[in-house]
């Protein structure tokens, strides 16, 4: 279950999923350097617009996927607010995939596998560097990838980087 989980946050604490009962939380892998980091403008203003209703959103910096994500937590914090002024909690960089991953993302990742990129920008340039990945491999393949769960801590929806931001925002909107 969702609540038994725990993601080691900037300051060196720990976020316990069990203080999180009840919330609809998005889960998102981000970098600083990547072509999808225009995307923490849309995740602001789903915070902003939706935290009062019970929506709390995890940025977890991951450097895995074209070393986009070099600095460290205080970079990439500060890039963030600089940047995107954004106000939702930025956990410690980690991995999202292979030995050293988060265990939050190795159960993530068993409740909604990958189903393909669908359609949008840049889907021929991920599909081209992801090629050696098989569509049954639930890894993550991308910075931007987001899991949702319900208020009852359930991963109801995976959504790749590609799809576009209002979408994810309707879906999250309708269990909100």
């Amino acid at each position: 279950m969702i609540y038994d989980y725990k993601v080691p946050k900037v300051n060196g604490e720990e976020l316990d999923f069990a203080t999180l009962k009840g919330k609809v939380i998005m889960v998102v892998n981000t970098a600083t350097g990547c072509g999808f980091t225009p995307q923490y403008a849309p995740i602001e203003e789903m915070y902003k617009k939706y935290h009062d209703k019970g929506l709390e959103i995890l940025d977890i910096p991951c450097n895995q996927f074209g070393k986009q994500a070099p600095g460290t937590d205080a970079e990439i914090h500060e890039f963030c607010q600089l940047h995107y002024n954004t106000t939702f909690e930025q956990m410690k960089k980690s991995d999202v995939n292979g030995k050293d991953e988060l265990p939050l993302y190795t159960y993530l990742k068993s409740q909604k596998g990958f189903e393909g990129f669908g359609k949008g920008k840049m889907v021929a340039i991920l599909k081209l560097i992801t090629m050696g990945k098989k569509k049954d491999n639930p890894d993550i393949r991308w910075n931007f990838t987001k899991f949702i769960i319900d208020r009852e801590g359930n991963v109801v929806a995976r959504f790749e980087p590609t799809v576009d931001m209002a979408k994810v925002e309707d879906f999250v909107k309708g269990l909100l």
